[in-house]
């Protein structure tokens, strides 16, 4: 199995508690993906602009704490 569609049309019949175990994997599959280039930006510097401009947002009063957003909409 080594295309998109092979691998659907072998998932498409699998029992549904079956692919549902597939999908967890493929979640946790993709999660750890995420995290690991995640640390590699952040590793590399290519996350430096954004936390710049957010510092400079917090700065300047142009951002509202997370619980005041949450808690008065």
């Amino acid at each position: 199995m080594s295309t998109v569609a092979e691998i659907e049309s072998a998932i498409s019949t699998l029992p549904v508690k079956d692919a549902w175990s597939v999908a967890g994997w493929l979640r946790d599959y993709l999660d750890a993906k995420w995290d690991k280039e995640m640390d590699e930006d952040i590793a590399a510097g290519r996350l430096d602009p954004l936390w710049e401009k957010a510092r400079a947002d917090i700065a300047a009063g142009r951002v509202k704490p997370l619980d005041e957003i949450i808690n008065h909409g």
